[in-house]
């Protein structure tokens, strides 16, 4: 018990000199957000799809302050939207304009078709003939026959059973011998 307590005293000493910010490690967090010079850049695209119906081009153009560019884009209505764009530090600028007239076609009538009524002429089947019900033989049903005679059986003969009375004989109790009590030393 005395080692228990000894060991609980040295703990508390050790962890009372213990300084456990002298040996955590030390992070500093350092954030440089970095900016890089605006790169002028170009490029342009063109699609034409006849099957899918999509006609389009972009091109576009950067210098280090001024982004310009524009696109042109076929309508389903069929005419063509061109969009010419300048970026610059007052803002975003379009002009759009339209190419072509607006179609929209009627849309043709429906008529119902007119076809004959189909002419069938009856299927030519034979009736089923069936044959007349199956004539089956009434089942016959023997008796059947014993060849030995049957069985006589003979009643058990039972007899009265004999009891005897027991005999018993009275007991023979010795009387017990006692000794004397022993002496017991006196203090």
């Amino acid at each position: 018990m005395k080692f228990f307590v000894l060991a609980a005293v040295f703990a508390v000493a050790a962890a009372s000199s213990y300084k456990a910010a002298e040996y955590a490690p030390k992070y500093e967090a350092k954030y440089e957000e970095v900016t890089y010079a605006p790169q002028p850049y170009s490029f342009e695209y063109d699609v034409q799809d006849k099957e899918s119906y999509n006609d389009f081009v972009h091109s576009e153009k950067s210098d280090y302050n001024v982004v310009t560019g524009s696109y042109r884009v076929a309508l389903p209505d069929g005419r063509t939207q061109i969009v010419s764009y300048k970026a610059d530090a007052s803002g975003y600028n379009a002009d759009v304009k339209y190419e072509g007239e607006a179609q929209y076609p009627e849309e043709p009538k429906y008529k119902a078709a007119s076809y004959p009524a189909p002419a069938y002429s009856a299927p030519a089947y034979k009736a089923p003939a069936y044959p007349a019900a199956p004539a089956y033989p009434a089942p016959a049903y023997k008796a059947p026959e014993y060849k030995a005679p049957a069985p006589a059986y003979k009643a058990p003969t039972y007899s009265a059973p004999a009891y005897k009375a027991p005999t018993y004989s009275a007991p023979a109790y010795k009387a017990p011998a006692y000794k004397p009590a022993p002496a017991y030393p006196k203090y």
